[in-house]
């Protein structure tokens, strides 16, 4: 058997292979055998015809197809073997390029290769966002907000009454093609603000007021029954796209005043709120979680900004396979969330005006970023050693596998009790905690803490290691297979913000 091997360039391996003319031979007779036994051939048992006899029964194109289909199945793994290759997943018989002598042609896809860079000398300022008194504040005044009584009353509307208004707007200047209703008459809550923050535009979204900044200072002073017209001119640069530049014409009619009364800020309150023994209990808690918070999101863009650097430097081969399989499970993980959302693919599809090919071509640039991503990590931890302590790989396995099991109907968490269902939940986890711990090392030497002398010594380790093998293939297929991770969903599900979660 000859073998030429050609990689392409898209990672995938061409394969020609001449197959001896005796081996083929024996495969027209066992394929001519087990045709036999399937077909009726008059005047002999299954599978006991002659040769000749099978030949001018089915045909010599019949033989040749299945003997060749046999064939394949046989010398591939030797085929592999013998070019040296690691495949990505299974190839495929491309074209049969002669008879005499049999050549066949294979396109293999390769598995991925990554070379990183010089990443160890990537450097980044690591200046976290500190939580402020005024941070914690806001928690403590939300909290506040949450508890307030609200009773009818009869007096003007003052700063931080609630009042129920008919509200109705419409488009002055009306442009062609325009329509002029904004907003059709209906009863509204609103928030009266004080002075102070009637026209906040903080970045707290529960901040910002609707319809626009300043808006119920003017329902300052009225009673039930008061008619207010309240004009507007929206900026040129508004978040809303069809409101950018238009004047508008608010109506209101005020139907019923509330006020807000607040607790106190103190202990009764914190106990209220949860297991705190005081108010300063509860002002640690919220602190903790901000400091959290803010600590995750820093390390978030922080991490983003310093692997897309790492990825920039590396080499990264994978073939057009791998590819279009972490399209599907991210077409996978958006159809979920959307059911989530009570809608379905299909809709989502129409409503965008997408087909299938349309939005596999919208995903791609999301999904080969999430898999440069993947490798280059999987890459990274085996560079600098990463290792997952066999105690904390079964604690988080057996918590994944509790909320995958209490998430479910109790029909379908049965079929979890199956060891093949286990082994990939491990699988999944054992992936994750990876990354998340490669990552941590990188933002380590980013940030310039990985300097000790144990380190430098791993450093060491690492060089010799790379020098020994710089190819450094990766095993892809647990790699797809471990980024099947959930993603947030965000309040309006588009397929952009896939990234989000990668």
């Amino acid at each position: 058997m000859k073998i030429e091997k050609q990689v392409r360039d898209d990672h995938q391996a061409k394969l020609t292979v001449e197959v001896e003319a005796e081996k083929l031979e024996e495969m027209k007779r066992r394929a001519a055998s087990q045709i036999a036994r399937k077909v009726k051939i008059p005047g002999f048992r299954p599978g006991k015809a002659p040769y000749a006899v099978i030949v001018r029964q089915v045909g010599e194109a019949a033989i040749l197809e299945e003997a060749i289909e046999l064939l394949v199945d046989e010398i591939y793994p030797e085929v592999l073997k013998e070019a040296q290759i690691k495949p990505y997943g299974s190839g495929q018989l491309e074209n049969v390029v002669s008879m005499d002598p049999l050549t066949l042609e294979f396109l293999v896809p390769l598995e991925a290769e990554v070379v990183l860079g010089d990443y160890r000398s990537i450097r980044k300022d690591y200046e976290p966002t500190q939580v402020s008194e005024q941070d914690v504040q806001k928690v403590l005044e939300s909290l506040r907000e949450r508890q307030a009584i609200i009773e009818p009353v009869e007096r003007p509307v003052q700063a931080g009454d609630v009042v129920t208004a008919r509200l109705s707007a419409r488009r002055l200047n009306v442009k062609e093609g325009e329509d002029e209703t904004v907003l059709r008459e209906q009863s509204f809550p609103i928030l009266v603000r004080d002075a102070e923050h009637a026209e906040d535009d903080s970045d707290d979204e529960r901040a910002v007021e609707r319809p626009f900044p300043g808006f119920s200072k003017h329902l300052i002073g009225k009673m039930p029954g008061d008619e207010i017209i309240i004009t507007h001119t929206y900026p040129d640069d508004y978040d809303e796209e069809d409101l950018r530049g238009a004047e508008v014409e608010y109506r209101l009619v005020v139907e019923n005043v509330k006020a807000r009364t607040l607790p106190e800020l103190d202990d009764e309150l914190a106990k209220s709120l949860g297991e705190f023994e005081n108010l300063e209990a509860l002002v640690q808690q919220i602190r903790q979680n901000l400091e959290e918070e803010a600590l995750d999101e820093y390390h978030e863009v922080y991490d983003a900004e310093v692997i897309d650097q790492v990825i920039e430097q590396a080499t990264i081969k994978y073939p057009p396979q791998m590819l279009e399989r972490e399209i599907d499970s991210l077409i996978h993980d958006l159809g979920h969330r959307l059911e989530r959302q009570g809608l379905d693919l299909e809709l989502y599809m129409k409503v965008r005006k997408l087909d299938q090919e349309g939005l596999r071509k919208e995903i791609e640039p999301v999904a080969e970023k999430r898999l440069k991503r993947s490798l280059v990590l999987m890459k990274l931890g085996e560079a600098e050693k990463i290792e997952v302590p066999p105690e904390e790989l079964e604690r988080e396995s057996i918590n994944a596998m509790n909320q995958l099991y209490g998430s479910l109907p109790e029909k379908e968490a049965r079929k979890l009790l199956k060891q093949e269902v286990y082994t990939t939940v491990i699988s999944n986890v054992l992936v994750d905690l990876m990354i998340e711990r490669t990552t941590s090392r990188l933002r380590d030497i980013a940030s310039g803490k990985a300097g000790s002398e144990a380190e430098q010594t791993q450093e060491a380790e690492t060089a010799a290691d790379a020098e020994a093998n710089p190819a450094g293939d990766v095993q892809s297929a647990s790699v797809v297979e471990a980024e099947n991770l959930p993603v947030q969903a965000p309040a309006e599900t588009d397929v952009s913000e896939i990234s989000d979660a990668t």
